[in-house]
């Protein structure tokens, strides 16, 4: 989840690659990219026009606070991020546009609204230079960044670029800026090719792509299939060495959906994971996995994302899983990279949980330490010991951990960690690890 910044080389070649599917659409795209390009123009800040309304100076400033209303009808406090004009410029105050952070919800709820949804006798605006407590706050999934480095990042991705996308059967609202190539930002809504991960600023776009494509699966190799559930899943290892556009073009559709800070786009060091669901019709993408090709660290993931459409079915936690048993096949313990998100770690101690009562339980087996955990389960040490003091299962004991496991206490806590979703048969995964040595052979020939 550390990552190094997007070259233009890089953005170049993708954007080539996606032009090249529709070399007909290119004089019409031009005049559309100019005319998004000029709706997109903001006035200067020093030459907005301001008109008082109900006492309060409008368009509102960015890092104003006003009550606006949210879907529920009920009015929520909120900060300005960014405003624009609206259709009849910079003089039809009334008309701005403000992009807000519902201060009380997720990032990714942030949305347009105008001044008709809000209650400006609220509004009230900062002080110059004066901090807010919220500002200095400690951010564990950007620990790795200093405050200034944060609040250039916010700078950046303050406000989404990419509204909607559409993937197959599916359309999604987007929840966070994504650094697609400068001629794509403009856009409201991308079309993405299922199969191949090539965007499209129109329908037609890539309707003609599809026609021309003979590939309705993932580049790489298929390393899993079961059925489960009535539905046939299938995993897909992909080198981001030998298949660079497609796993780019991964990364810049998964940052619609992760707020972390920066996103790979070096993707030679990583291998990626890419679940689906099989039918007829070929392998829809449901989520996928990264991971290094060789982590000094012992990290088994990098990035794990389940896109919106396919969440609350169960495949987020067969991805965690499948993570650990490429560890056993591997023979080594892994642990996802850090920092872990909120959200993250309840899924990872979820996981965790059901694993190791699983084994504890179990009252055939002997007397377990945490190292024979380890070695079962291949979960890092460090992991258990938080897992199971977290379950108030572990006493330290004349400096050794003991652990205190009553029948009914794993019942319990095994009830609360819930199902395991769909399942992974390990029967099913035919897959050698990676050999950094035979591919560095390969490469001085």
């Amino acid at each position: 989840m550390a990552a190094a910044e997007d070259t233009k080389k890089d953005a170049d070649v993708k954007a080539t690659k996606a032009e090249k599917e529709d070399p007909k659409a290119d004089d019409g795209d031009a005049k559309d990219d100019k005319k998004t390009a000029d709706a997109a123009k903001k006035p200067p800040e020093d030459d907005v026009i301001k008109k008082v309304v109900d006492g309060v100076g409008i368009p509102l400033d960015i890092g104003a606070r006003v009550q606006c209303k949210w879907r529920d009808g009920q009015m929520y406090p909120v900060r300005v991020i960014e405003r624009r004009a609206g259709p009849k410029g910079k003089e039809a105050q009334e008309e701005y546009e403000y992009y807000v952070h519902y201060e009380q919800f997720n990032r990714r709820l942030d949305t347009w609204v105008t001044i008709a949804e809000m209650d400006l006798s609220t509004a009230e605006q900062d002080e110059p230079g004066k901090k807010r407590k919220h500002e200095d706050a400690h951010d564990e999934e950007h620990a790795e960044f200093d405050q200034n480095a944060l609040r250039e990042h916010e700078e950046v991705t303050k406000v989404r670029n990419i509204l909607n996308v559409e993937l197959g059967r599916h359309e999604m609202d987007t929840w966070y800026f994504s650094p697609f190539p400068p001629e794509y930002t403009t856009c409201k809504k991308l079309f993405f090719c299922e199969f191949t991960l090539n965007f499209f600023k129109r329908k037609e776009q890539l309707q003609r792509h599809l026609r021309k494509t003979e590939m309705y699966h993932p580049p790489g190799d298929e390393i899993y299939r079961n059925e489960s559930r009535g539905k046939t899943t299938a995993f897909f290892e992909i080198d981001g060495k030998k298949e660079k556009i497609f796993c780019q073009n991964l990364c810049y559709l998964a940052k619609l959906f992760l707020d972390h800070k920066t996103l790979y786009y070096d993707v030679d060091l990583f291998l990626f994971y890419v679940l689906c669901e099989v039918d007829e019709r070929g392998y829809h993408i449901v989520g996928y996995f990264s991971k290094e090709k060789c982590s000094e660290e012992g990290y088994n993931l990098a990035c794990i994302l389940t896109l919106p459409a396919y969440q609350r079915k169960g495949y987020g936690k067969m991805l965690i899983s499948f993570s650990y048993e490429l560890s056993k096949k591997e023979g080594k313990v892994g642990t996802p990279e850090r920092p872990l998100s909120d959200l993250g770690l309840v899924s990872y101690r979820g996981y965790w949980t059901r694993e190791l009562l699983a084994i504890l339980k179990d009252e055939s087996r002997a007397v377990m330490s945490i190292k024979d955990l380890s070695e079962l389960t291949m979960i890092k040490t460090e992991d258990i010991i938080s897992t199971l003091q977290h379950l108030n299962l572990l006493a330290y004991q004349k400096g050794a951990y003991v652990i205190c496991a009553a029948p009914e206490l794993i019942e319990k806590h095994l009830k609360a960690a819930g199902s395991p979703g769909v399942e992974v048969d390990p029967t099913k995964l035919i897959w050698t690890p990676y050999n950094a040595e035979k591919e560095y052979a390969n490469f001085r020939g």
